[in-house]
């Protein structure tokens, strides 16, 4: 029998189990939801069932094909994974390396967090972990089938059992346990993150993974368009994952972009944080201002939170002069210069929940951009920025990033700002009190800027009449000036 046939095999049995586990004693699991049990023996399956995961995708005939031996394979083995490798053999229990750390270590890069996969069901993890007095972290990962021991209360890991996705509404899935590799690598998003690694060395690569990897190039497992519509946060993981992949900015394969044009509506099922969280990535990641555009070709942006007609002009100039800059660069900067207006930034924030300090900053570079070169030209100009009230220093040295002043931006950077010589108390004893007091204080640290921040104390408090006449009191209104005169 060929691959294929092989996986229509298992993919038939798996489903069948789970359709007779529902009717007959509900043993479902949800990933948003408590766990259950996992399943009994499989059985023949619907067509239905089977035709709702897909078209099998082409299949190795021999997954464990390679073994590795590299520094980055032996760097990982911490007297704390040992000791968990030792447990699990002990329980009689397969491990496995799974996900990001199998690319690096393939890549031959040194892997900086490793996710491990199971045969043991969570309740089998707590019982063993409980007999060998292994403390257990992050009780809330059990929902999804993860369990974290804490291994000589040193070493963190986070051991999921392997499971199938049944049925998904484009966010969640609910899930069953299984004890088939090759089934739980069918669930995963891109070829290149379907591959595992036995703690032996051998690669265990079902979908020729390993191939694309080699390649370079970015696919999903079987038909895209279902691996999408399970998880729509998979478009924007096959841009990320794209950038960190791919060797030419436009060797993407047509049949995943089509269906990636497709699903493009399914992203607005996706909360605003978890979109941010992949947009990031992508772009201050390789390619980023292609990915970005590709995207929009794809007609992403207006589920995303950025403008259905971007100015994509000015977004193209940003790009171009960061390039001269020092990185990294904010994320939240690149974005900007694909916004039109104020609105444009408010909408994004509503849309992916920006931190204040990401909303305040877009919207500070589209309210301040117009005003670099007219009202904004020297260094003095964008000193004086830096005091106003509501201002971040930090702002200022965006914009100047953002506006590609590079000479200015290197001044504004060394300069340090000297200690404002007049405070509150000093106007107070003036016999100024409310919103005059900050009216004044701002006036005064104008003309501190003007005197190339030379000016004392005395020779500012000279200069209060003369503001204070700018700012009249404003007229007291009847009803206060009964109340006085009854009191």
């Amino acid at each position: 029998m060929n691959g294929s046939g092989i996986l229509l095999k298992l993919t038939t049995r798996a489903v069948t189990s789970l359709a007779l586990n529902l009717r007959q004693s509900s043993r479902w699991i949800k990933t948003a939801g408590s766990m259950g049990p996992s399943p009994s023996n499989p059985r023949d399956a619907s067509p239905e069932a089977v035709a709702q995961l897909g078209k099998p995708p082409k299949m190795r005939k021999d997954p464990a094909f390679k073994k590795v031996d590299s520094p980055e394979f032996k760097s990982i083995f911490t007297p704390e994974l040992e000791s968990l490798v030792s447990l699990f053999k002990k329980y009689d229990y397969e491990l496995r390396i799974a996900g990001g750390a199998v690319r690096d270590i393939l890549m031959n890069m040194e892997p900086k967090d490793i996710d491990l996969a199971t045969t043991a069901t969570p309740s089998q993890m707590k019982e063993m972990f409980e007999k060998e007095e292994v403390r257990m972290i992050n009780a809330n990962g059990e929902k999804h089938g993860t369990i974290t021991p804490r291994i000589n209360d040193k070493e963190n890991f986070e051991v999921t059992t392997l499971r199938i996705d049944i049925r998904t509404d484009g966010r969640h899935a609910e899930v069953v346990y299984t004890t088939d590799w090759q089934l739980d690598a069918n669930r995963r998003d891109l070829t290149i993150n379907s591959m595992f690694l036995g703690l032996d060395g051998t690669v265990y690569d079902y979908f020729y993974g390993y191939d694309d990897l080699q390649e370079r190039r970015v696919v999903f497992v079987g038909d895209a368009d279902i691996r999408i519509k399970e998880d729509y946060l998979r478009i924007l993981r096959y841009f990320r994952f794209y950038g960190r992949i791919a060797k030419d900015a436009k060797r993407h394969d047509e049949a995943t972009l089509v269906a990636v044009k497709d699903n493009a509506a399914g992203l607005s099922r996706i909360s605003g944080e978890r979109i941010w969280t992949e947009l990031q990535k992508i772009v201050v990641g390789n390619f980023g201002s292609d990915l970005l555009l590709e995207m929009n070709r794809c007609h992403l942006f207006e589920h995303i939170g950025l403008p259905g007609k971007p100015n994509l002009e000015e977004f193209d100039r940003l790009c171009k002069a960061l390039e001269k800059f020092e990185k990294p660069h904010y994320p939240i900067l690149y974005m900007s210069g694909m916004l039109n207006s104020v609105n444009d930034a408010m909408a994004m924030h509503n849309r992916l929940k920006l931190s204040a300090y990401e909303r305040d900053l877009a919207l500070f570079i589209t309210q301040h951009r117009e005003k670099v070169d007219t009202d904004y030209k020297s260094i003095r100009d964008y000193q004086k920025l830096c005091i106003q009230p509501n201002v971040n220093r930090d702002y200022v040295e965006q914009l100047l990033k953002y506006s590609n002043k590079l000479v200015l931006y290197q001044q504004l950077k060394s300069w340090s700002k000297p200690n404002f010589p007049v405070n509150g108390h000093s106007l107070s004893s003036l016999g100024l009190k409310g919103k005059k007091v900050g009216q004044v204080m701002n006036e005064l640290k104008l003309h501190w800027a003007d005197s190339d921040f030379k000016s004392t104390s005395e020779d500012l408090l000279k200069l209060v009449p003369e503001i204070v006449a700018k700012f009249p009191s404003p007229p007291s209104s009847p009803n206060k000036n009964k109340r006085a005169k009854q009191h």
